[in-house]
């Protein structure tokens, strides 16, 4: 059982809590006082990725034309320091459960690090509970096997992919409900209609529609008109099409406006509007330092939007500091949510703030740390005026309110302030890292599952294997599988006993073909042959700049014979007991079929 924040809370954290605490609490009082008939509106969640503070005209983008997020920020409330986490599914774990990202089993972007806990109540559930319809449109980044699903984390219906990121933009296949879809056109576009038909369906009852757009990261996609209008205000490739996708973007959020308009919902529907890390790249970002994976303010504030008409006054600005942990509590709050007792929040309800019913200034701590735990990353404190880092053995400490571009280092005229938050820092660390349990073991053997997939960048392995890009991200495969030494292996956990049928997906040019191969556990083997060579060329992309992540291109399959797998926990591996050629193959991933019992 993992352990109550507040149990492990060091001293000065906790006194900023309860001061926090205090302000909300007499400020939900007073919420209660003029409460009357309860209300469940609807939520639309949007969350952008890799889109930085400055990525919109809103904040001074002199480039960048983004009408409708604009006429969010002025139809609505907009928080002028809003924090995030350096990346991306550290950011979607908070977000989804109201907790520092740590607590949730998720510490990374891939690997498996990136799953979070099933046993986490994520904001689908308790919506879904509540007697929301539920629906997630794009980028899910927090598990994609058993229990990890959206499906299985409270959403009804999900159009998108659960990886960290996706090959290809322009007329992919997703999947809807576990069951590949072909999405037509551009996929900013196609989710966006996925998410208005389901707002559509359950337009008479309240519903929670959470859209994670995959843009503007990576791969660098993008319609001609988008990149052509930027492209001619002589912006680089890159940089244009960054724009572009945020343009396309913004243009889309404009249609889930004008559908909410259409249905006459938009008076009963809360819109918020965030990104989940500093912006991919060096542009424009204010006066801000850092960008994506970086402790500073650019990797970390992001903009923040939220509109209910009648409810939140138009035009607010809102100077308290918020955070991604804030918006479930916020949204509870908000949307007069039961909320089982045993759920703690590391965020608090902002609902008073946005609703005017309190205007006292928040004084708290917000806590960032980059990922890669347990490795000791980077870490960060902010508060009101002061930014603490610590890199490694080193700490900076800023004033943020004389110094926004964090120029001058004032630890040493500060040592009071920087033993304070250095102390605050560690007590929030040894919190989180108490809770930590990371989620890398896949689950086999579900009742109703008949196909489970080990992808290679989840794998470990040992000796001569690396992988093709290098970094192990999603979609990544293994090359160099050169020895008999060699080893690759998944750790698992079968939940029955089962039948199986092994196969590889593989590449291998004719001169390699014929490595005998041998998938086992402790308890059984099974051994296959690689007969027939397939080696084709990358699927042809409409990049506008070269990717970092590995191309595209189709993968072959080759039965390793069947394989019988017990219940518990164990390893899968496979090793080569002949190599023919160069090398085993180029390995992608590894299928398990149950076979029937009959």
């Amino acid at each position: 059982m993992k352990k109550s924040f507040w149990k492990t809370l060091g001293p000065g954290i906790l006194v900023f809590s309860i001061l926090s605490i205090f302000i909300i609490v007499s400020c939900k009082n007073t919420i209660r006082k003029k409460q009357g008939k309860i209300n469940h509106p609807n939520v639309i969640l949007i969350l952008s990725d890799d889109q930085g503070w400055g990525d919109i005209h809103h904040h001074g983008n002199t480039i960048l034309e983004t009408p409708t997020l604009d006429r969010l920020a002025a139809e609505g409330a907009a928080f002028e320091n809003f924090y995030v986490e350096p990346l991306c599914a550290p950011t979607r774990a908070g977000l989804l459960t109201g907790k520092y990202y740590l607590r949730t089993g998720t510490s990374w972007v891939s690997r498996g690090l990136e799953n979070m806990d099933p046993s986490e109540i994520t904001l689908a559930e308790l919506f879904r509970t509540n007697g929301y319809a539920t629906g997630c449109f794009g980028k899910w980044h927090n598990g994609a096997h058993y229990l990890q699903h959206p499906n299985q984390q409270g959403f009804d219906e999900f159009v998108g992919f659960c990886a960290g990121h996706w090959n290809n933009y322009f007329n992919t296949t997703l999947e809807k409900n576990g069951t590949p879809i072909k999405a037509t056109g551009y996929i900013t576009d196609f989710l966006t209609w996925q998410a208005i038909s389901f707002i559509r369906n359950n337009k008479d009852k309240p519903f929670f529609c959470y859209i994670p757009y995959n843009v503007p990261h990576s791969p660098f996609q993008v319609p001609d008109i988008y990149f052509d209008r930027y492209k001619s205000k002589g912006l680089n490739d890159k940089d244009a099409c960054v724009y572009g996708m945020i343009a396309n973007m913004d243009d889309n959020i404009g249609n889930l406006l004008m559908a909410l308009d259409s249905l006459s919902l938009a008076k009963n529907t809360i819109v918020i509007f965030l990104s989940d890390n500093g912006p991919n790249g060096h542009r424009y970002n204010g006066k801000l330092k850092g960008i994506k994976g970086s402790i500073d303010e650019g990797g970390v504030k992001v903009p923040f939007f939220i509109r209910w008409p009648g409810k939140i006054s138009a035009g607010t600005s809102i100077n308290s500091m918020g955070a991604y942990i804030d918006v479930a509590p916020t949204l509870a709050g908000l949307c007069n949510l039961t909320v089982p007792d045993n759920l703690r929040f590391d965020g608090i309800n902002l609902s008073p703030l946005l609703t005017g019913v309190c205007s006292r200034h928040l004084l708290r701590k917000i806590f960032s740390k980059k990922s890669s735990f347990p490795v000791n990353a980077d870490g960060a404190v902010r508060t009101d005026t002061f930014r603490l880092e610590i890199r490694g053995t080193d700490t900076l400490l800023y004033n943020m309110t004389e110094d926004p571009g964090q120029t001058t280092n004032i630890a040493s005229r500060e040592p009071l302030k920087l033993k304070v938050l250095v102390n605050d820092y560690h007590s929030y660390y040894i919190s989180v890292r108490e809770d930590y349990t990371p989620n890398t073991t896949i689950i086999i053997g579900a009742e109703g599952d008949t196909l489970d997939y080990l992808p290679a960048h989840e794998a470990h392995f040992s000796g001569h294997p690396v992988y093709k890009e290098g970094h192990g991200w999603a979609h990544d495969w293994l090359v160099q599988w050169s020895d008999t030494s060699d080893r690759i292996w998944w750790d698992i956990k079968s939940l029955s006993t089962g039948r199986y049928e092994v196969m590889i997906r593989y590449t291998c040019p004719a001169g390699d073909t014929g490595a005998v191969i041998a998938a086992y556990t402790q308890t059984s083997q099974t051994v296959g042959k690689i007969q027939r060579a397939f080696d084709p060329p990358y699927i042809p992309s409409p990049d506008r700049v070269p990717r970092i992540e590995v191309y595209e291109k189709p993968w072959a399959k080759a039965g390793l014979g069947r394989l019988t797998i017990h219940p518990g926990d164990q390893k899968l591996r496979l090793r080569a007991i002949r190599i023919a050629g160069s090398q085993v193959c180029e390995l992608k991933g590894l299928y398990l079929r149950k076979l029937s019992d009959r």
